[in-house]
């Protein structure tokens, strides 16, 4: 079993563990140990906070427009398509945008390569992955990582930059490209780099999760830094009127926010290997197997139900899972055992499938876009002051 593996395991046991499926004695012994790990969490947390906050260490500006949008909580909250949109809709308004990103998970560079550029002194300080140049597409999804490969493939005209440290990777988009806009992904914490604008992302249907911060929940920091945001999109929005007492929270600890109510609405199926695409009709009265391997799989399957199909198999992975071609064709041949006419994954996970040379059953993704329910006024500000100022 690799060390990916290993994590993975250790991930799906704590996720159980938060959700309340305890079953022993050492069950909630772990959750008394991830209690207080969180409590050192919080600490460290709000002192890094507070260096910052007081100037002891100080933010770096880049002499362009800078939006950051990224969340409360870990995965979840549908940030990928949110930040589509937002690089979508600034380029089509003229503007040279780059997204950067951490690029989680993506293949680092070989250990050998560190050691040898640390021993013979070399720059320690490698220029950024070049995931897309605004005109091709450079890099891989295992080599850039799940989300910005995803982007890059989605956007041909944005940059698409991975490095942990985005003030470096921000000034190689200024410098190199030309860019005056810069995106940061996933972007809420990330502190060094100061934003013209934060916004926030929330998942309507599971805010903060059980309130705890990390490892005992699964909040980044605490809910009072809600007060941090520019702009805060409820995501997963049904447009009714139940979310009265989440907004009455978000007011409390940030007044001034605006608030955009959003979905992920589902816009056509693709052959993850051929590419060819299909209406969502394709769905109705299908039986129908579904693979993921994403933070919150719930909404998804809901999809297929909704468009029509028949969901008879499911199975569920670790989020980020990089599948294996065996583990792919051992869920092939489960879901033709239980009558399954059609697979059907993530985009997200899509980027990730191996290749099969024989497929028994059609294998799609399902493709989704963001669907603006309430709050288009301050959407279109919220681009326009990004695009003017």
């Amino acid at each position: 079993m690799t060390l990916r593996e290993l994590a993975e395991k250790a991930e799906t046991y704590i996720i159980e563990l938060l959700e309340g499926r305890c079953r022993s004695h050492w069950d909630r012994a772990g959750l008394a140990v991830l209690f207080a790990l969180s409590q050192v969490y919080r600490g460290i947390v709000l002192l890094r906070l507070n260096l910052y906050q007081e100037r002891l260490i100080r933010q770096r500006m880049l002499g362009c427009m800078v939006v950051s949008i990224g969340n409360l909580t870990v995965g979840g909250t549908g940030k990928t398509p949110v930040v589509e949109v937002f690089a979508r809709t600034l380029t089509a308004k003229g503007r040279r945008v780059a997204i950067l990103s951490r690029g989680y998970r993506s293949k680092s560079r070989p250990l050998w390569q560190q050691l040898r550029d640390r021993f013979l002194r070399r720059d320690r300080r490698p220029p950024p992955k070049i995931v897309s140049d605004g005109q091709r597409l450079l890099l891989d999804s295992a080599t850039a990582g799940d989300e910005p490969y995803m982007l890059a493939s989605n956007l041909p005209q944005v940059i698409v930059l991975v490095d942990k440290d985005r003030v470096k990777s921000g000034h190689y988009a200024i410098r190199h490209f030309g860019a005056d806009t810069l995106i940061l992904d996933d972007g809420f914490q990330y502190l060094p780099l100061r934003p013209h604008f934060n916004i926030l992302l929330i998942d309507a249907t599971n805010p903060f999760h059980n309130h705890h911060l990390l490892p005992r929940g699964l909040l980044r920091e605490p809910l009072k830094n809600l007060r941090r945001a520019n702009v805060i999109f409820l995501t997963k929005s049904d447009g009714g009127h139940r979310l009265g007492h989440l907004k009455q929270f978000i007011r409390k600890h940030n007044p001034k926010a605006e608030i955009i109510e959003c979905n992920h609405k589902p816009e056509y199926l693709q052959d993850v290997y051929s590419r060819q695409r299909f209406p969502l009709e394709e769905l109705r009265g299908k039986r129908v197997a579904a693979i993921s391997g994403i933070a919150a799989p719930e909404g998804f399957e809901a999809f297929l139900g909704k468009l029509g199909g028949d969901l008879v198999y499911a199975e569920r992975f670790a989020d980020h899972h990089r599948f294996r071609q065996q583990e792919v064709i051992d869920f092939v041949n489960a879901a033709g055992a239980r009558g399954a006419e059609l697979v059907v994954t993530t985009e997200k996970d899509a980027v990730r499938f191996p290749m099969l040379e024989r497929r028994d059953l059609p294998v799609h993704f399902l493709r989704v876009h963001i669907d603006i329910l309430s709050g288009h006024e301050s959407f279109n500000d919220c681009i326009a002051r990004v695009c003017f100022l």
